[in-house]
């Protein structure tokens, strides 16, 4: 990060964090004084259609809803009851009922009228439905993990950039005042010469068992074979369509550990200067998996929580989910999703603005205004396909080191592990001809 000449690095905080707090303001500040009149007319409000609206969907699209220039006019789910709750959302919002609804993500691909996707079904199939949007010529926004495999993340980013597409990935704290804040500390220079960052995340596990055989619902109340698209078949239970599927191999990313480590590894990389590359070094413990950049820099992902539990040490209690930590030989700086920071020295609490508006990591606001400028401009978003690839390889390879219970060396330019063809095949997985 370079500083144009006579900015101060304070000044340079103070900057970067009236850029958020005005781009957060979308949602709030009167339309016309951002150029978005809430009366734009139909032919320039970018079109938005739903795939997969569950608890994290509802979330992001209640936000989304209140820009104006945004329109949602449909959504896909295979579940009746969400298709339902979506359209009720949707609907209430606008005071209409224009929402379509299908079960069928592929029909509403098919809209051209319909020019970007949010995209939050469960982690099977975000790789799979993003790569058939950006095929339909719609941009995208995929809530993470954004691909269940090494594969599929590089398949993903290789198809975004193939079909020209803009892509923003799920992880939203790139958007959030106290971690912009955080990392321009650390690439500043101000905590010294960075030597370690700490990513938590849930304790791994690795579990394949399958719940009791349920008798099928009709396609229109749950289409089952749509519901596991690409992941292997077992039989149906309702606790699976209900959440019960995260934990488990089939369903989910890495072991569980892209859950958090998709946003903190993510921006550890960030700190590090490292979008465009990742840790060549993999050596999982009990307690953490200890990571190493070419540049020296160790990345530390810390097992501090449990699925639904935080036992989390005592530093990073007061801190909220999702904590990072950039230690430099000169300082530390630690933050998570309440919004605080915590540094090491006064002098580094001097360097933070004085009145930062503390806004919660879970906030999708500036994340997703951010996506649809992108998408007016053709710019690159926050979390780009580059972005998101690297990120979510380091991972992925984590969480494969910690599966095989060895260190492992990764080459970062080919993406490969080096002389270990049991890491390489755990790369990929089989993907069952969901079409059939």
């Amino acid at each position: 990060m370079n500083l144009p000449q006579n900015t101060t690095r304070r000044e340079f905080l103070h900057g970067a964090v009236a850029a958020t707090v005005a781009t957060s303001a979308a949602a709030v500040v009167p339309a016309q004084v951002l150029g978005r009149d809430a009366n734009t007319a139909p032919s320039e409000k970018i079109s938005l259609g739903v795939i997969g609206i569950g608890p994290r969907c509802t979330y992001d699209l209640t936000a989304m809803l209140k820009f104006p220039d945004i329109r949602c006019v449909a959504i896909a789910d295979v579940q009746a009851t969400r298709r339902k709750a979506g359209k009720t959302l949707v609907d209430d919002h606008y005071r209409n009922g224009d929402c379509i609804v299908y079960r069928d993500f592929r029909e509403l691909l098919e809209r051209k009228d319909i020019d970007a996707v949010l995209i939050a079904t469960g982690d099977r199939w975000h790789a799979a439905a993003s790569i058939l949007a950006a095929k339909a010529g719609k941009d995208v926004y995929s809530e993470k993990p954004c691909g269940i495999t090494v594969s599929a993340c590089q398949e993903l980013a290789d198809t975004m950039h193939a079909e020209r597409r803009v892509f923003q990935a799920g992880t939203q704290r790139r958007s959030v005042p106290n971690f912009q804040q955080a990392v321009a500390l650390a690439q500043g220079g101000k905590l010294g010469k960075l030597h370690t960052l700490h990513a938590s995340v849930y304790v791994p596990v690795l579990d394949n068992t399958w719940l009791p055989a349920e008798p099928t619902p009709p396609n229109e109340v749950v289409d089952w074979g749509l519901w596991l698209g690409p992941a292997p078949w077992r039989p149906f239970n309702q606790k699976y369509v209900d959440g019960r599927w995260r934990g488990q191999w089939d369903f989910d990313s890495g072991a569980r550990l892209l859950d958090w480590g998709a946003h903190t590894v993510d921006l550890c990389q960030w700190a590090n200067q490292a979008d465009d590359t990742m840790p060549i070094e993999y050596e999982p413990t009990d307690k953490n998996i200890i990571c190493r950049y070419a540049n020296g820099v160790k990345l530390v992902i810390d097992f501090l929580a449990e699925p639904f539990g935080n036992r989390a040490p005592h530093y990073i209690t007061r801190l909220g989910t999702c904590p990072v930590r950039f230690v430099g030989d000169e300082g530390w700086v630690e933050t998570g999703d309440a919004g605080e920071i915590v540094v090491s020295s006064d002098a580094l609490q001097g360097e933070l603005p004085d009145t930062a508006k503390r806004v919660r990591g879970l906030d999708v606001s500036a994340h997703s205004r951010n996506f649809f400028d992108c998408i007016r401009s053709r710019g690159e978003t926050a979390a780009n396909p580059n972005v998101m690839r690297r990120s979510h390889i380091a991972c992925h390879a984590a969480a494969i080191a910690w599966i095989l219970r060895r260190k492992l060396k990764l080459d970062p330019v080919t993406e490969e592990f080096i002389d270990d063809d049991e890491a390489n095949g755990l790369r990929s997985r089989p993907a069952r001809d969901w079409n059939a």
